[in-house]
């Protein structure tokens, strides 16, 4: 972690924030490996940062590869759009080509966790040619026709639905220090049910004020979060992922043509979602030909975080396999 390091990068007129390490090397052709060592992108979800891959960065770097982990537009260290309210999801896209190109970076392989992975498989759709492999965790390749039939079938209270609304979100998570906001969402996303508030219910109020952070999220941890989110506040990262528009992909749903994994713990709340049981045992295959999925016992949401172990392994071997 101590050698992780943390830089800025303009792009789009906006200063990113980047985490960068690797590859890890005892000897004095590191500059000289970190030039040509291949470079694994991990992009964070929500109500993630950079640090939430600070375990991967660490076991990629040591088996030989460079890791990257930006802050999207508006969250953690990186810069907060003038008007957060019109970032769409092709923006975050064109800051992950902005960011390869500033590293001179030709090809590589992306990671994404929870609406991360929507923005490597986007990216994929549309730079082919720049992408080395895709991993994702906690949520597979889903087409936008598809999610929006998933949703539907949801209640008024599920937390989606709430959160894509201005205003509903922002007086929800207004009652509370940055602190307990982030506390009460890691929570309530470890859990193995789909958060799905009453009517005259907050979500938050699904964790009760008494709840216990989850053994592998420690308070160290929280308190770097909350840091984080003091900085930024919430505007953006409520924007994407729950009010942005998808990436326009035309009108026929696209095939990924990389090689591709999806790492998901079999106690994923998203998991519970209706169709996604069904989806995964064969109908992702449809737009991801090249689709192994690993499903890693007890694990939640949260799982590279959970066994970061488990998912190191995973992750080295599947580079390994298509480098």
């Amino acid at each position: 972690m101590d050698h992780i390091q943390q830089k800025f990068v303009e792009i789009g007129g906006l200063n990113l924030h980047v985490a960068e390490l690797g590859p890890i090397r005892y000897d004095a052709d590191l500059l000289c490996a970190a030039a040509t060592a291949t470079v694994i992108v991990f992009l964070h979800g929500f109500p993630e940062i950079w640090y939430s891959w600070r375990h991967q960065m660490v076991g990629v770097a040591n088996a030989g590869y460079r890791a990257i982990a930006p802050d999207f537009r508006g969250y953690g260290l990186s810069e907060i759009p003038a008007e957060p309210e019109k970032t769409n999801f092709i923006d975050l896209v064109n800051d992950l080509a902005g960011i390869l190109d500033h590293y001179k970076i030709k090809k590589a392989f992306i990671v994404g966790k929870d609406f991360g992975a929507q923005v490597a498989y986007s990216f994929e759709l549309l730079h082919p040619d720049r992408v080395l492999g895709v991993v994702t965790l906690g949520v597979p390749y889903v087409p936008d026709a598809l999610s929006a039939q998933l949703y539907s079938s949801l209640p008024e209270g599920f937390y989606i639905k709430r959160w894509m609304i201005p205003g509903i979100a922002e007086a929800d998570f207004g009652r509370f220090k940055v602190e307990t906001v982030v506390k009460r969402i890691y929570i309530l996303f470890a859990r193995d049910v789909v958060p799905i508030a009453e009517k005259n219910q907050q979500v938050l109020d699904l964790v009760n004020s008494s709840a216990r952070l989850p053994p592998w999220f420690t308070k160290n941890d929280l308190k770097v979060y909350a840091k984080l989110y003091k900085r930024s506040g919430f505007t953006t990262p409520l924007q994407v992922p729950y009010r942005a528009r998808p990436v326009d992909l035309g009108t026929t749903v696209p095939k990924v043509s990389a090689r591709a994994l999806l790492i998901m713990g079999d106690k994923d709340y998203f998991f519970k979602f209706p169709g996604i049981e069904q989806y995964l045992a064969g109908g992702v295959k449809q737009y991801v030909p090249n689709l192994n999925v690993t499903f890693i016992s007890k694990g939640t949401h949260f799982v590279q975080e959970q066994f970061p172990a488990q998912v190191n392994k995973l992750i080295i071997k599947f580079l390994k396999k298509h480098t």
